[in-house]
């Protein structure tokens, strides 16, 4: 009788080189699933960080005695929001410690913090407003020291580099930029971080033209990919052109930043008046692939120089409080 071939599951198993066989715990158990195979906000709440801007503001307006402006952006600073990482407030050397910090406090608290990527090379070339970013040599090993901070977190999700992948369309040097969104997907994956790419908007580049570049940095292999980043896209439109982009990549999870959309879309992304709060901050299990809200960008702060405002990233007290009264705050 002819000997049989095993079985493909079998021979994956002998395969293993014998000492690497550690999928179960002593006690039988098996091992905890991934950080890119699970919702990380599930069960969890998202961090706040008591250092942020608008914490800092609210304990201005403490000090100002202006009582009904500290209770506005008190509440705001206690609502979770990404955490932006760039180069020029955190560089290297100083991006580590940082966020090993703010991870630390997080696990202390049973909460998950939402890190922003946001250095790669010729950032914002669409925008300009928040031009800048690490030369293509250094960005790596900035995100590398990222991720080892990231590594010792319980629960970190990051989101990589706004408006890279759809700015590549536009702008230029996308054979750069695919390769270091890559590496950083890479490294941040390998360090345990839930990863979500950045996936542009409903308003901006459609999911058959974005969809290559995200499989070409890998969406596929981490959790999956972010939208609305900064934007005013309704969470209707955000959905449908989400939902769209995930059954192109294999049913991708996402997430989508409601922090300002609460009026819905508006062509005018940079600090457009008569904006509100949209939903709030939480995962969500029962629509399609969408894992949460998140408030990736800061509501109170500034998109740029324009309509009034502050340089990027700048806490804009009178414009979070226009934002607050329009929500019924």
């Amino acid at each position: 009788m002819p000997l049989r071939r095993p079985s493909a599951a079998l021979a994956a198993l002998l395969a293993v080189p014998l000492g690497t066989l550690v999928a179960c715990s002593d006690e039988g158990d098996p091992a905890p699933a991934s950080a890119q195979e699970i919702n990380p906000y599930a069960g969890r709440g998202g961090y706040a960080d008591p250092d942020s801007h608008t914490a800092q503001a609210a304990a201005q307006a403490t000090g100002s005695g202006d009582a009904q402006q500290e209770r506005v952006l008190a509440r705001l600073a206690e609502t979770p929001q990404g955490i932006w990482l760039t180069p020029e407030q955190e560089p290297a050397g100083q991006v580590g410690p940082y966020v090993a910090e703010i991870v630390a406090a997080a696990d202390d608290a049973g909460q998950v913090p939402t890190f922003v990527v946001y250095g790669i090379p010729d950032r914002d070339c669409s925008g300009g407003f928040s031009a800048g970013g690490l030369p293509a040599d250094e960005y790596g090993p900035w995100v590398q020291e990222i991720a080892d901070a990231a590594d010792a977190g319980d629960h970190v999700v990051v989101v990589v580099e706004p408006d890279a992948l759809p700015g590549a369309l536009e702008c230029g040097d996308r054979e750069e930029r695919v390769r270091l969104v890559a590496d950083a997907v890479d490294d941040l994956a390998a360090a345990g971080a839930t990863t979500y790419v950045d996936a542009g908007h409903a308003n901006w580049v459609a999911p058959e033209d974005l969809a290559p570049l995200l499989e070409q940095v890998g969406v596929e292999d981490v959790r999956g990919f972010a939208t609305n980043v900064s934007n005013f896209q309704s969470d209707e439109d955000e959905w449908a052109y989400a939902e769209e982009l995930s059954g192109l990549l294999d049913d991708a999870r996402y997430i989508i930043d409601s922090g300002r959309n609460g009026f819905g879309a508006t062509d005018d992304w940079c600090n457009p008046p008569g904006r509100a709060f949209g939903t709030q901050p939480g995962a969500v299990t029962d629509h399609g692939s969408l894992d949460a809200y998140v408030w990736v960008k800061p509501p109170g702060e500034s998109d740029g120089e324009c309509g009034g405002g502050p340089p990027a990233g700048q806490f804009w007290p009178e414009r979070a409080l226009e934002i607050a009264a329009a929500s019924g705050w």
